[in-house]
């Protein structure tokens, strides 16, 4: 991927004030332009052995390849879980202005 590719970071929190957290921290750090944060999901999960149920709130975000590895190590430094769902996804065709309003605002954080 090149580093102004944009992705998609699918990751959930479990309850909606973490993930209002962790949406304003990486918006305001400019690891990402944009979050949209879900209605409450059930996970229903094998976790050591034991199959687990618990409500999560989704959360996708947009950001650009280069940003990507900053944003997880964030997520990953806000999440209480010990292995919290990360998942990258590449976009691979989209609204061009929506597109590059993702890459300036992600690209111009940089510089602060």
């Amino acid at each position: 991927m090149q580093p102004d590719d944009i992705v998609l970071v699918m990751t959930s929190a479990p309850d909606l004030l973490l993930a209002k957290r962790i949406a304003h921290l990486v918006i305001e750090e400019g690891k990402a332009a944009c979050i949209s944060l879900g209605t409450p999901v059930l996970s229903v999960y094998s976790w050591k052995g034991d199959v687990e149920a618990a409500e999560e709130i989704p959360m996708t975000i947009k950001t650009t390849w280069s940003r990507q590895a900053e944003l997880i190590a964030r997520i990953k430094e806000l999440h209480p879980y010990e292995i919290p769902e990360i998942i990258v996804l590449p976009v691979i065709a989209g609204h061009g202005p929506y597109l590059d309003w993702i890459r300036e605002l992600t690209r111009a954080s940089a510089q602060c």
